[in-house]
């Protein structure tokens, strides 16, 4: 809110600090009125014309930002001194005063606001609230889905309080935290309301909140407010801590997701992953090569799919519990010494092979031809049972 209009014998108070004892989670009564700054009132606020009319503007307006100190801002503009400024907001000295709020909208845009009624603390502070921030969404909690309430993987942060509108301490910091959290607000009856009761809430007002990953906390019970500013710092300090939370709670999330994707995939065989996948102390390393990017995606599903069957994962070994079957792919192109440790060829007449080599013993075994599932899994417990041929290797192969 800011005083502006005025030629430089305009007095208006800067924002003072509150003291006052502020109704914290109540609202004002009545309704001021406003008005765009191109409209004209019927009604006009009286010119100043003595010290003693200044000292009264200055008296509504400092008790006014008092009261309001932590949820709006208040200041002045000497529209002689500042002229381009006022010019730019369309704004032009009188001779009389001119009481403004910039109120923010849900759009995220902001307008202001010409306070146009007679100038009185009660009227210019019901005016104020009137245009604090609406972006708490009130909501009735026997009819609301906390799980499919998702916007843009936002936390959510409920306000439990027996108040009938949105209190204005709730309302001034989802203004705040607009675009960080997504706001709402619930009356109820009392801390014995089933409703409440379920949310696991003992005592009211309550704050509840929801991480991203839908986890939710509580994250404050029994709020007591001494006055507004101070309250606001404090649920600031709290909300803060819990963006935080979210944040490292939303980071190990994805982690996890890269690593369970990363699980889903099928690795492609390069010097530098060889002895993890097909070193020695692996019983059976399958590898799907191919010389296309359509061979490619049609052996990574294919190996996908059979690497989920029971019939490969586990096998018990005297090396215990490790996987008895590693999967890979293999870039012919790029690993042909590879394979021509296996033969002579190279395969190089294939699109797609399957390989099943036993690093241990230095043995392979060769499956051609159109891959499919059934095949790969028939080709896969043939080499497990031991009911299909292996040759030698030409050599070691090495992967670069």
């Amino acid at each position: 809110m800011f005083g502006g209009g005025m030629g430089s014998g305009s007095q208006f108070g800067d924002g003072m600090g509150g003291g006052s004892k502020f109704g914290g989670f109540s609202g004002f009564g009545g309704s001021g009125r406003s008005q765009s700054r191109t409209k004209n009132s019927g009604k006009s606020i009286p010119s100043v014309n003595s010290q003693i009319d200044i000292q009264y503007y200055e008296s509504v307006i400092r008790e006014v930002a008092s009261s309001l100190d932590g949820a709006m801002k208040v200041g002045r503009i000497n529209c002689e001194t500042d002229a381009s400024f006022c010019k730019g907001l369309g704004i032009y000295p009188r001779n009389v005063p001119r009481l403004f709020v910039y109120s923010l909208k849900l759009s995220g845009d902001g307008a202001l606001m010409e306070y146009s009624d007679d100038l009185d603390v009660k009227r210019v502070k019901s005016f104020c609230h009137d245009h604090l921030p609406r972006f708490s969404k009130r909501v009735d909690l026997d009819h609301f889905d906390f799980v499919s309430q998702t916007v843009g993987g936002l936390p959510k942060v409920m306000l439990l309080s027996t108040k009938k509108d949105t209190p204005v301490i709730w309302r001034a910091l989802s203004g705040l935290y607009q675009n960080r959290f997504v706001f709402y607000d619930a009356q109820v009856r009392d801390s014995s309301d089933p409703a409440v009761r379920r949310l696991s809430v003992d005592a009211l007002p309550a704050i509840v909140s929801w991480l991203s990953n839908g986890e939710k906390q509580i994250l404050r019970t029994g709020i007591s407010v001494k006055d507004l500013k101070s309250a606001i710092q404090d649920l600031s300090s709290l909300l803060d801590n819990f963006e935080k939370k979210n944040k490292k709670a939303a980071s190990a999330q994805s982690k996890s997701e890269q690593s369970e994707a990363k699980a889903k995939q099928v690795p492609v065989l390069t010097g530098s992953n060889f002895n993890d996948i097909c070193g020695e102390k692996t019983p059976v390393c399958v590898i799907g090569v191919f010389r296309s990017s359509k061979a490619r995606d049609k052996l990574e599903k294919v190996l996908l799919s059979v690497s989920q069957k029971s019939l490969s994962r586990r096998q018990n070994t005297a090396y215990g519990s490790r996987d008895s079957v590693s999967y890979a792919l293999l870039d012919a192109a790029r690993q042909q010494s590879f394979l021509n440790a296996f033969d002579k060829s190279g395969y190089k007449s294939s699109d797609k092979v399957l390989l099943a080599y036993k690093p241990r013993k230095g043995k392979f075994a060769v499956f051609e031809g159109e891959v499919t599932s059934e095949d790969a899994e028939n080709f896969i417990s043939s080499v497990l049972s031991g009911d299909v041929q292996f040759s030698n290797t030409r050599q070691k192969p090495i992967a670069k």
